[in-house]
């Protein structure tokens, strides 16, 4: 954030008696009534909050008489809305289609849904761009009706809703556990056991375990080939947090493939990390159950058979 953006803040106040110790984003948020604590969040992160003359954290505590400057004001929830994009849907495969949901395949180093207002290029937004009906179904209108997210370097089934009742449902089930979730996971070496509970917290760009401020997260593997000193695993989670299955088989003393962020080598040729979700099962409106798979990207497919050659 420059400076002479800083020249013309939106908001500039003073801290007040009555606002002595509390956090400093509580304060920037009475200003703010309609923003979230995340797009808050985003101020801070941006620079965008000055006290007295320098960059300010949303933990640092207030104190009266500091001049507060806010140089700009919270992205809105409209200007987030996925942006349809014809590209992006090209990069997606259709797997199922019904009057409720859409399944497609995710290609690795692909973003599920957009971070900034107007991206481009992510599931969402090639989603909207081929039904647009999913762009208001979701509460938050980065999702283009998703129901579920993959990170960007993993690959695999991804599932989007194409009515507000059928978005209801599907996140009711995957809060509820009734989603079963396989993921085909390529590592270094074995991992110790058969499956990890540790709790896990997100601490910037990682995602730790913490036995007292984690929550809890359920991951359980079977070894589905011997590839040399690599294994690939067929993982259960139970669970759906942030980079669960790649935390819990870092710590149990195989990292995936590619996933330099929990400890491995890069790979030559493969996008991110091999992780892939092959397969997911979900209950119908219907009462029934639907499954869908998603075949392996080719570059997974090539990791897979140099490993083999190895």
């Amino acid at each position: 954030m420059s400076d002479d953006v800083l020249t013309e803040p939106v908001v500039r106040f003073v801290i007040e008696a009555g606002g002595a110790d509390e956090r400093l984003d509580r304060v920037v948020a009475r200003h703010f009534p309609g923003a979230t604590r995340t797009r808050l969040g985003e101020l801070f992160a941006a620079g965008a909050v000055r006290v007295d003359g320098r960059v300010a954290r949303k933990g640092d505590r207030a104190r009266p008489g500091s001049k507060v400057e806010v140089a700009q004001p919270p992205v809105t929830a409209e200007a987030l809305r996925v942006v349809a994009d014809p590209a992006a849907a090209e990069r997606l495969v259709v797997l199922h289609v019904d009057d409720e949901l859409i399944a497609v395949a995710k290609p690795p180093g692909m973003p599920s849904q957009p971070l900034r207002a107007g991206e481009l290029g992510t599931a969402a937004s090639g989603l909207v761009a081929r039904y647009p009906e999913c762009a208001t179904v979701a509460d938050d209108p980065r999702d283009g009706g998703l129901v579920h997210r993959l990170d960007i370097g993993t690959s695999g089934v991804l599932i989007a809703a194409r009515t507000r009742a059928g978005w209801l449902r599907l996140r009711a089930a995957f809060g509820a556990g009734a989603i079963d979730k396989q993921y085909l996971a390529l590592t270094e070496g074995a991992p110790i056991g058969r499956g990890c509970d540790e709790p896990l917290i997100q601490r910037g760009r990682k995602v730790v375990v913490d036995q007292t401020d984690g929550l809890p997260a359920s991951t359980t593997w079977e070894v589905e080939r011997v590839l040399g000193g690599r294994r690939l695993l067929r993982c259960h989670a139970t669970t759906g947090r942030t980079h669960q299955i790649r935390v819990h088989l870092a710590t149990c003393g195989a990292p995936i493939v590619g996933d330099v962020l929990y400890g491995a080598e890069p790979c030559p040729g493969l996008i991110d990390f091999f992780l892939h979700a092959a397969v997911v099962r979900l209950p119908t409106a219907a009462g029934g159950a639907l499954t869908i798979t998603a075949p392996l990207p080719a570059d997974r497919e090539a990791v897979l058979a140099a490993s083999s050659a190895g």
